[in-house]
């Protein structure tokens, strides 16, 4: 029996339920609002706050047509990989419940394994990036209301490790709560958190352009030998690739995204209606926020809008920009390390079925609240996870080198090359036709890409290295 078929035998049993769907799982709840603040949550992070800086680094003319160029790739990739949703037939076919399912029943093989290692290891990496960046804006609270009180000429030194380890508490505290289906309000509070601060950063811009009466930058962007050498423009350049790659980047959890929704309308068709309202929203918000940040600083825009001290007044208004960062970091954190979360868990569960340690749930009674449901496992193994990922990100708390290096890391393999891949055998489209030949050129134009940004990236690393001493201010 084909799994076709097994998956049309559940229907039938399932299919005219009011509390399952077609697989059996309890009825999904999701609508076209819930996965647009899902996405909105993950896309506008704190890769917003380095869009002036990689604005800076193309000027006026590479910089807007790289950030709609990468627009446009992400919609129309995350509308290909929508449709891998299901395996067959779009509205009664196979669900595949998590990225590398979808890869696995498309593509199967070696490339199942690869893309395991790419999607996880790339979640893995974006904790350390969300933690870096939660950290820095709680230390710009801080030096915001010291420069305050001080003076701009103060040196307000104030170390991220007590910071970092804050952020770290927290996110062991919210990583128990157990899967996605649950983190819907966070979420939405995350997203309206991302816009707050993004507004204000759009806001402090324009007040800066309007008060000079004067647009800085060039169309070229920061100038080799009066700030950068020929060859930092060039890694410059590639860096800020990465940046705003890594602005754009969420197709890794978006299958785990759809399989939130509730169905009719197919889940392909909603998704495709969350993917377009949301790169539609983000897109406006990045070319607000990267041009009105040039436009106010020039070439020396900061690495992170909020947090570089472009700004210094009105301190009260930063400072409420900085903590809605860390609240919406707080709730990104977890819409991006659900899935790996849960992909341990089940694996855990499918080598040790009969473990109570693994298996077995303590309800934890809660006043006023139905019983907390607490699992050993998941407590101590999510628990060590943000360990880590707080050690390692006060070892290396570089904002920009991060963000540059998990943009190019995870779009060309994840948000490009498996989509393009699974679209292809999902539509059985014929080797060497046009729309083949298309594809394959939009897939190898984004690995170019994806490599120059890797480059530049790590050439940022390299150079902060010479001169950083871990767990120092």
């Amino acid at each position: 029996m084909t799994m076709a078929d097994k998956a049309h035998q559940v229907f039938e049993v399932y299919g005219e339920s009011k509390c399952f769907d077609d697989d059996g799982r309890i009825k999904r709840t999701g609508s076209v609002w819930t996965a647009s603040a899902h996405i909105i949550t993950a896309v506008i992070g704190s890769g917003v706050l380095s869009l002036a800086w990689a604005t800076a680094q193309l000027g006026w003319v590479a910089g807007p047509t790289v950030l709609l160029l990468f627009s446009f790739v992400t919609y129309y990739t995350s509308a290909l990989l929508s449709d891998c949703y299901r395996t067959g037939d779009p509205v009664t076919g196979k669900r595949n419940y998590t990225y590398m399912d979808a890869v696995r029943a498309n593509l199967g093989g070696f490339q199942v394994k690869i893309c395991g290692v790419i999607q996880y290891a790339n979640l893995f990496g974006v904790a350390i990036g969300y933690t870096i960046a939660a950290s820095i804006s709680m230390v710009a609270v801080n030096r915001s209301n010291c420069f305050h009180k001080q003076g701009h000429r103060a040196a307000c030194n104030v170390s991220s490790t007590p910071y970092m380890i804050i952020f770290g508490v927290m996110e062991i505290i919210f990583s128990q709560i157990p899967d996605f289906d649950q983190i819907s309000w966070l979420s939405i509070v995350a997203a309206v958190m991302s816009f707050t601060y993004s507004t204000i950063g759009l806001g402090l811009g324009v007040a800066q352009v309007a008060e000079t009466g004067k647009i800085e930058g060039s169309l070229t962007g920061i100038s080799i030998g009066t700030e950068v050498t020929e060859m930092q423009k060039i890694w410059r350049s590639f860096q800020a690739l990465g940046a705003i790659a890594f602005a754009y980047s969420y197709s890794l959890i978006l299958i785990e995204i759809q399989d939130t929704l509730k169905s009719p309308p197919a889940e392909a068709k909603t998704m495709k209606r969350a993917t377009l309202i949301s790169v539609a929203v983000t897109t406006v918000f990045y070319m607000l926020c990267g041009c009105f940040g040039y436009a106010a600083f020039g070439d020396q825009s900061p690495g992170n809008l909020l947090t570089g001290f472009g700004f210094y007044n009105p301190y009260w208004l930063l400072d409420i920009a900085n903590v809605a960062i860390v609240v919406h970091l707080v709730g990104a954190y977890q819409v991006y390390c659900q899935p790996l979360f849960a992909f341990v868990e089940k694996t855990a569960t499918e080598w040790y079925p009969d473990s109570k340690i693994i298996t077995k749930e303590i309800d934890v009674p809660i006043p006023g609240f139905k019983p907390f449901k607490l699992n050993l496992f998941r407590l101590v193994w999510r628990t060590i996870f943000v360990i880590i990922t707080t050690v390692i990100s006060m070892l290396m708390p570089f904002f920009n080198d991060v963000v540059g290096i998990l943009g190019a890391f995870g779009f060309w393999p994840l948000t490009v090359y498996f989509p393009v891949e699974m679209y292809i055998v999902q539509k059985r489209i014929t080797k060497w036709s046009g729309r083949w030949i298309c594809l394959q050129i939009l897939s190898g134009a984004c690995l170019v890409i994806s490599i120059a940004a890797a480059a530049g990236s790590f050439a940022g690393v390299a150079s902060d290295l010479k001169v950083y001493r871990p767990f120092q201010s």
